[in-house]
């Protein structure tokens, strides 16, 4: 077969392209550029021109074909402006998930299924494939960022790491005498290029000071140093001093006025997903919904839906549900879909 692996000079997608070319495959090495200048070394991002040159070397000692696809201004587009127009709306937006769905797995595989002829793209997410569902990993499940990926994308990609540990796929690359094999992965939101979430957005939206009000007494509290600083849960940093412990609670946007409140304040008994992705059939029960990446899920009681949103009551209040985040819906370790949190 002809397949395409996304090379993001990492070293899972790397041992991903080995094995598939052992397997016998027509393998080539597809690496995305976003960026045109260096990134900071400690930044630890993706897709950067350090990446691209190390995807490269990959391949070369590989012995598989690479090219690279400059896509800065479609990422901006779609991702970039996405997260700011997201973070103006006073919502904590979810940028990788959007990005698998519409830039770098779902869109890419995509384009080369129309450009390059490929029967699949492959790439280096720890995700588990069976037949056309997606399934948890064992180890560093990156699942929940596929909750978004339309179906018929599923078709055509494929995950050959995602039954592995890291420290198997470490010790492979090791083996093979890859350059990467020790290279530290990408961990922070990749356009950030190492830079604080609050400076970088400071330069697209003006931070203006506000009131921080106790949500059940509508006392003024002190200050908040921009509404856009603070999100859906955040304890530490208020910058204010009360009786017991308050955490962010609510952003009214357009009053400028951040609310704070104690922990049951936090509890939802339902959340409401938009624009719902459905990659499977709802369960009648043994549902769950993961709201943040690595956070527990949490068992779901039952879900009505509405034309293209989906409403989740649950079993058990959940606390930091975030307007923006990614839901997703699983039956066991199978991804059933996921939806914006509105």
């Amino acid at each position: 077969m002809r397949i395409a692996v996304g090379m993001s000079g990492g070293v899972d997608s790397s041992v991903a392209a080995y094995l598939l070319k052992e397997q016998g495959h027509d393998v080539i090495g597809v690496t995305l550029r976003f960026y045109k200048e260096e990134c900071p070394e400690n930044a630890r991002v993706c897709c950067s021109p350090k990446d691209v040159q190390d995807a490269r070397i990959v391949c070369d000692i590989l012995g598989i074909p690479h090219i690279t696809l400059d896509w800065e201004n479609l990422f901006k587009e779609r991702v970039i402006d996405y997260f700011i127009k997201s973070y103006k709306a006073g919502l904590t937006p979810n940028p990788c998930a959007i990005c698998n769905k519409d830039v770098k797995t779902a869109f890419l595989g995509f384009y080369l299924k129309q450009t390059a002829d490929i029967d699949f793209l492959a790439t280096g997410h720890y995700v588990i494939k069976e037949g056309n569902k997606i399934k948890r990993a064992k180890e560093k499940d990156q699942s929940y960022f596929m909750a978004l990926v339309p179906k018929q994308s599923l078709d055509y990609l494929m995950f050959p790491v995602g039954l592995m540990t890291k420290q198997e796929i470490r010790d492979i690359a090791k083996k093979i005498n890859l350059p990467v094999a020790n290279k530290v992965e990408s961990q922070d939101v990749c356009f950030l290029k190492g830079m604080d979430l609050e400076d970088y957005l400071s330069q697209f939206i003006d931070m203006t000071q506000g009131d921080i009000v106790h949500i059940a007494t509508q006392k003024k509290l002190g200050k908040h140093k921009g509404i856009h600083k603070y999100t859906i849960g955040q304890r530490h940093g208020l910058g204010v001093s009360y009786h017991k412990p308050l955490y962010v609670v609510e952003k009214d946007i357009e009053n400028n006025i951040l609310y704070v409140g104690e922990k049951e304040y936090l509890f939802k008994d339902a959340i409401t997903l938009k624009d719902y992705n459905r990659l499977e059939n709802f369960e009648k029960d043994n549902m769950y919904i993961q709201i943040r990446y690595n956070s527990k899920p949490i068992p779901i009681k039952h879900i009505e839906e509405d034309k293209d949103d989906v409403r989740v009551l649950l079993k058990e209040p959940a606390t930091q549900v975030a307007k923006g985040q990614v839901g997703a819906i699983y039956f066991g370790d199978t991804l059933l879909g996921g939806g914006i949190i509105s």
